[in-house]
């Protein structure tokens, strides 16, 4: 799907935010994404079964997203004996994401949003500059929703190493 959003620069030529962040309490936005194995995961159908912690990452088998997976993937049953369910979403498509599954035995599902269409709606896109080029990529983001769809907590721009920790204590509290 095309961006019907330009990109417009400011007075100094560097773009405005790609995308708008999302609010404590408001309705999550729905989606429907493939994952590693190209099933199609359905917002609507996970919501009201289980609490749902997803988090936004920028590329599979990088060195940071790599060790977030590998700590969500360590907590993943801690998070179901909390009532959770953890998904990844990258704009990597679905081959990658099982090749990196694979490789790191992940316990936890990755969704593809290759064209960045929830990406852009969790607000989790800002432009970069990368050897002169204005790219959107993925500011490393993670979102708790309660069983009613609502999100309880929305942390962008976060650190990799001991954020599944800090994630499964505020999931706690819901």
């Amino acid at each position: 799907m095309a961006n019907l959003n330009p990109v417009i620069p400011d007075i100094h030529g560097a773009p405005r935010k790609a995308s708008e962040q999302l609010r404590q309490g408001v309705l999550a936005p729905v989606f429907e994404l493939p994952d590693a194995d190209l099933n199609w995961v359905c917002f609507k159908d996970l919501c009201g079964r289980s609490k749902l912690v997803i988090y936004f990452y920028p590329r599979d088998d990088t060195p940071s997203c790599t060790a977030e997976a590998l700590e969500f993937s360590e907590l993943e049953m801690d998070f179901r004996e909390c009532g959770a369910l953890v998904l990844g979403i990258s704009m990597d498509d679905c081959m990658v994401h099982g090749a990196f599954r694979d490789k790191c035995g992940l316990a936890v599902q990755l969704l593809s949003d290759v064209d960045g269409e929830v990406c852009r709606r969790y607000g989790v896109l800002e432009l970069k500059e990368y050897e002169g080029r204005w790219r959107e990529c993925i500011r490393r983001s993670t979102f708790v929703i309660d069983r009613k769809g609502v999100v309880r907590h929305a942390l962008y721009g976060v650190s990799p190493r001991g954020h599944a920790a800090q994630v499964l204590q505020l999931i706690k509290e819901i």
